[in-house]
């Protein structure tokens, strides 16, 4: 393995009710990015399909083939009009909606045991980051009950796990319009916005990784 710094940004495609996920664009954007802080660090992505089973399946392969020390992780939240950094993942999942593949989830918690695990506090220094580029964003405690808190809890375990991962954070964008402009009557934010956010707590988070590691 390169002894570059090594960071994971995915995104998750569409699914019912979301014909077009922004995070696809924003993820490609983002690591199309050149700059100097990451002349050192290898930048790989993935977009998930909106299933339990390809969570499941594709996060453990990620790791072991990508071998991430950091996991930036985006999904959508249709009905927000702001950036929300998530600082937890619920023990929640819904049974009332199916996934993009048409499957139900069997039960309405994802593991025995705690309720809500946290990302940590590194959560906070990457709020601060987005929010000096001037977008709105603010912190969440509530990820949902759909794939993007699955996929949260399901990171947050493989940090805990004895794998090399140091860190994992998710972040919530707001529906924009397919030409990257603002959702009308949903949020203000654009495609470029959420670029110019997700570059600095992507340099953010470049440093924390860093810090991670090095401790």
């Amino acid at each position: 393995m390169s002894g570059k710094l090594r960071i994971l940004v995915t995104g998750f495609g569409p699914f019912p009710g979301a014909p077009f996920n922004p995070t696809m664009p924003l993820v490609k954007r983002l690591i199309a990015l050149r700059r100097p802080a990451f002349d050192d660090v290898t930048l790989s992505s993935h977009i998930f399909d909106v299933t339990y089973a390809a969570v499941d399946r594709e996060l453990p392969e990620l790791i072991a083939s990508h071998r991430p020390q950091a996991l930036l992780m985006f999904g959508l939240a249709g009905r927000s009009a702001h950036l929300r950094i998530e600082s937890r993942a619920r023990n929640a999942v819904t049974t009332r909606f199916p996934d993009a593949g048409r499957q139900h989830a069997r039960k309405g918690s994802i593991a025995g045991g705690a309720d809500a695990m946290m990302f940590g506090s590194h959560s906070e220094r990457l709020l601060r980051a987005a929010l000096a580029t001037g977008i709105d964003a603010r912190a969440s405690r509530d990820a949902g009950s759909y794939l993007c808190n699955y996929l949260s809890w399901r990171a947050i375990e493989a940090v805990n796990g004895d794998n090399g991962l140091h860190l994992a954070q998710f972040v919530h964008v707001p529906p924009l319009a397919h030409d990257g402009t603002a959702a009308a009557g949903k949020s203000s934010i654009t495609l470029e916005a959420l670029v110019d956010a997700g570059e600095a707590m992507l340099l953010e988070f470049v440093k924390l990784t860093r810090q991670a590691v090095r401790a």
